[in-house]
């Protein structure tokens, strides 16, 4: 297969899991993703601490001591090289690996990437060419660049909580960490169109983003309303769209199902199917105004209608006509046979589990989604790395005991 990204270089000083799980899109379009991770300390046991990506180590889950299931989530085709990016013979690696590389990634916090020679200004004598791309809390040039963030902080921050659950509830967070997952996906498009400019010009440069602005970002037309028109979205019974309606959660007789009727037409198409064309005459609902002001006594209309069947029923009468989806848990969703229609579950060879599952990217490239590889053990390159740049036995050994790799 073909990989449009093959042939380019990324090294990556990265964590946990915004920064990782952007990356990991590189990696899979065919970049040689280079891992940097901390060889950490050694201990009088011959263990070291604090050593690699703190992701390893995030449980419940492992294929080994030290190798979490969670770290594969974001590290597939990766590979790993142990450095010391403080010491002085650690930056000598860098810098070699900097001159034959395109990118060099990082998702620190905001005032470590100067600090460990990260950044453009740093790297520019080196690689002219070279993109210095930037994923941090809060940004690297304003008050909060030593704050450490998290996704969670951000959902809180942004107003996520305060516009998610039932009205008059809780302020609650949203069951994953999007705000990782999209900044992640915002980087990468920032330091993709770095790239391209970098290979036309052979100027490369700082790009960065960060969880906030990304939060922020994603909060959208509410945040215009807000802006224009001091319009400030609140929450909706049953998750319900805030303008569109019926746009929200229904039970049927065996649980919960969403039916999306965003527009005109599928009002219609939904009553007629249903057999319901009264709905549809009447008055109170004929059109989306009436629908919005008589939302809670349609909402009880519907749900009689919908909880004289199950969700199988609806869904092979609505589906294709009418927007149409059942409520799953996440097992369900994930056992979904749907997913293995479209190709979304593979599988990848671990050295502790030869039959890893994992899930497929999301993309295609000529209507196939690329190969997945396990994610790296930790320091699994090092020594080829090493090798790469001249480096023999007797100066790799030097380095491991010198606590450089």
């Amino acid at each position: 297969m073909h990989l449009p990204l093959k042939g380019f270089r990324v090294i990556s000083a990265e964590q946990y899991g915004a920064g990782p799980y952007g990356t990991m899109f590189l990696a899979q379009m065919g970049a040689e993703v280079i891992k940097i991770e901390p060889p950490g300390k050694a201990e009088p046991d011959g263990k070291r601490r604090g050593a690699g990506d703190t992701a390893r180590a995030v449980g419940p889950h492992f294929l080994r001591e030290g190798e979490s299931t969670y770290f594969q989530s974001f590290n597939l085709n990766k590979r790993s090289l142990t450095l010391d990016l403080n010491s002085d013979e650690g930056q000598a690696i860098l810098h070699k690996l900097v001159a034959t590389s395109h990118v060099v990634a990082n998702n620190m916090r905001g005032d470590l990437p100067a600090r460990l020679g990260l950044d453009y200004a740093a790297l520019e004598a080196v690689n002219p060419a070279i993109v210095c791309a930037h994923l941090s809390a809060y940004g690297r040039d304003n008050a909060r660049t030593k704050w450490p963030g998290y996704d969670y902080l951000m959902q809180a921050e942004a107003g996520y909580c305060q516009v998610t659950g039932e009205p008059g509830g809780e302020p609650q967070r949203m069951g994953l960490s999007m705000v990782d997952f999209i900044t992640g996906t915002i980087f990468c498009i920032g330091l993709l169109g770095a790239l391209v400019d970098a290979q036309r010009s052979g100027k490369g440069r700082d790009v960065d983003t960060d969880l906030l602005s990304a939060a922020l970002h994603q909060t959208s037309y509410p945040a215009l309303w807000y802006m224009n028109h001091g319009d400030e979205t609140q929450r909706t019974p049953r998750s319900a769209h805030p303008t569109a309606t019926p746009s929200q959660m229904f039970r049927a007789s065996d649980g919960w199902m969403f039916v999306m009727c965003q527009l005109p037409k599928f009002w219609d198409i939904l009553t007629t199917r249903m057999g319901r064309e009264d709905l549809k005459d009447d008055p109170r609902f004929a059109d989306n105004a009436g629908r919005l002001a008589y939302r809670e006594e349609l909402t009880r209309l519907l749900d009689e209608e919908f909880s004289k069947a199950p969700m199988a029923h609806w869904q092979e009468l609505l589906a294709g006509h009418v927007p149409v989806a059942p409520v799953y848990t996440l097992a369900d969703a994930l056992d979904n046979p749907w997913l293995d229609e479209i190709g979304m579950r593979d599988e990848v060879a671990h050295p502790d589990n030869s039959q890893l599952k994992v899930l497929a990217s999301p993309l295609k490239f000529d209507g196939q989604r690329p190969p997945n590889r396990a994610a790296p053990l930790l320091g699994a390159d090092s020594e080829a790395l090493l090798e790469e740049l001249g480096y023999d036995s007797g100066d790799i050994a030097r380095l491991r005991a010198g606590g450089v790799v």
